[in-house]
């Protein structure tokens, strides 16, 4: 077995440690989780998405969704509808509120990847980029 310290899961925890510490001082200026905030993001682009699509794209159990939705929805920030072609179905999108939240806060979040991205060179993020893609490709669900 390998050293633990070597420990490749690890190792990416750690580094989504260090990454994550770049923006959570904007993320806690406006009070929000990196969960919430991930999902937020990801109705920006993907307005109206349905709940299993939402935990897929966003890396979350569909119970810790729940509960995320449930929040933002307290704050006001999304909001849930019904298809109309299939009333079985909800669809999840930002409030204006959201909306509003999202456009203060997404240059805040810009300006700290930015200096994120910094530390590395060019070359290193993309290649950082190509293994990361390499190793998602290794997952038997997608």
């Amino acid at each position: 077995m390998r050293d633990f310290d070597d420990s490749i899961p690890l190792k990416l925890l750690k580094a989504r440690e260090v990454t994550m510490s770049f923006f959570r001082p904007v993320l806690q200026e406006v009070s929000l989780t990196e969960q919430q905030w991930r999902v937020i993001r990801a109705l920006k682009q993907y307005p109206e998405s349905e709940s299993k699509e939402l935990a897929n794209r966003c890396s979350l159990l569909s119970p810790s969704l729940t509960g995320i939705l449930t929040r933002l929805e307290q704050q006001d920030l999304i909001k849930r509808r019904r298809s109309s072609e299939d009333q079985r179905v909800v669809l999840i999108s930002l409030t204006p509120k959201a909306e509003a939240m999202f456009d203060e806060v997404a240059p805040l979040v810009d300006e700290r990847y930015q200096q994120l991205t910094k530390k590395l060179s060019s070359k290193d993020m993309q290649k950082l980029d190509q293994l990361l893609n390499k190793i998602l490709s290794l997952d038997p669900d997608a």
